[in-house]
C-alpha cells in the first residue's frame, strides 16, 4: 500500500491508497514543536484504531510546505515503515508538467500535487481553488501546463486576525450566519468572513477565467478543494466540482510516474494522462 503524506500549515493529511483506491485518510494538527518520535505514536495509533499495520506499507511519498518538519518527518517513515520517503517538488523527479512560471522551484508541493491530479482526472483548461490556510488558485492550459495563479491570505488567517486584532470581538466558527445581513456580532462576523471569501473566490474566478479565455475558447472547469472547501465553494456559484482529496491523488500519481510500474494496473500506461 502506498501512504501519501500532505504536510501543510494548519493540517497534515494522510492519505492510504491500494492500488488506485484511496482506502483511508487521517489528519494532524502542524506542530513544529513536536518531535519526530511523538508523531510516529501519534501515526502508529491512527494505524491500529483504524485496524492497519505499518507493515502494509510498501511506499510512502511526501509533499511538504513546511520545512522545518522534513527532516523529522524522513525520521518517522525511516522508523516506522522502514522506508525512504518520495519528496514531491518542481525540483525534484519528473512531475508530467509544463510549468510556465518565472522560477518553477517557487511552486509549493501541493500546487504541483494539485495541478498533475487535476490535469489527469479532468483536464484542461481548469482552475483550481484550494482553500487551506492560504486560498490558492492555480490555472491549467488547455494542453495541460501549469500557467500559474493566485495566493490569497485563507479565511482562517484572516478571522483569527479580526480576533486577535480587534478586542472586542470573539473566535467564531466559520459556518454560514443564518442571513447576510448578520443582527449580532456573530452572524455579523461569520457573514464577513464566509461571504466575503465567497466574493473573494468568484471574483477570482471571474478574473482567471478572462485571462484564460485570451488563450482557448474552452470554458474551464473550476475544480475545488481543501479543508475549508464545503464552507465556502459551495455557495460561490463558480465552482463545478468539489474534490476533497486531491492533493492526496496528485501525490499518488507522481510517485506511480517516478516509479514506473508501481500500482499501474496491467495493460495499462503508467503515466496515465500527464503530459510528458
Amino acid at each position: 500500500m502506498l501512504l501519501a503524506i500532505d504536510i501543510g500549515n494548519t493540517n497534515i493529511t494522510f492519505g492510504l491508497f491500494r492500488g488506485e483506491k484511496l482506502q483511508r485518510t487521517w489528519s494532524l494538527s502542524t506542530d513544529i514543536h513536536r518531535t519526530a518520535a511523538e508523531y510516529e505514536i501519534q501515526i502508529d495509533s491512527l494505524f491500529q484504531r483504524a485496524g492497519h499495520s505499518p507493515v502494509e506499507v510498501d511506499a510512502v511519498v511526501m509533499g511538504n510546505v513546511v520545512p522545518p518538519l522534513q527532516a523529522p518527518y524522513e525520521e518517522v517513515v525511516q522508523n516506522l515503515f522502514g522506508l525512504q520517503p518520495y519528496r514531491v517538488s518542481a525540483s525534484h523527479g519528473d512531475t508530467g508538467l509544463k510549468i510556465l512560471v518565472d522560477n518553477p522551484a517557487e511552486v509549493g508541493a501541493d500546487r504541483i500535487a494539485n495541478a498533475v491530479a487535476c490535469s489527469d482526472r479532468y483536464g484542461g483548461p481548469a482552475i483550481v481553488v484550494d482553500l487551506g490556510t492560504a486560498t490558492t488558485f492555480d490555472v491549467i492550459s488547455a494542453d495541460g501546463a501549469y500557467m500559474g495563479g493566485a495566493i490569497a491570505p485563507g479565511v482562517q488567517i484572516a478571522s483569527e486576525a479580526l480576533f486577535e486584532r480587534a478586542a472586542k470581538l470573539p473566535r467564531v466558527e466559520l459556518v454560514p450566519p443564518p442571513s447576510p445581513i448578520g443582527r449580532n456580532t456573530v452572524h455579523a462576523m461569520q457573514s464577513g468572513t464566509v461571504y466575503g471569501y465567497v466574493g473573494l473566490v468568484r471574483g477570482l474566478i471571474h478574473q482567471l477565467k478572462e485571462e484564460l479565455r485570451k488563450e482557448t475558447d474552452a470554458e474551464p472547469r473550476v475544480i475545488a478543494t481543501g479543508g475549508l472547501a464545503p464552507a465556502i465553494a459551495r455557495y460561490s456559484g463558480v465552482v463545478d466540482i468539489l474534490d476533497p482529496h486531491l492533493t492526496l491523488e496528485g501525490l499518488r500519481l507522481l510517485y506511480v510516474r517516478n516509479h514506473p510500474g508501481y500500482g499501474a494496473p496491467r495493460g495499462l500506461p503508467v503515466h496515465g494522462g500527464l503530459n510528458a
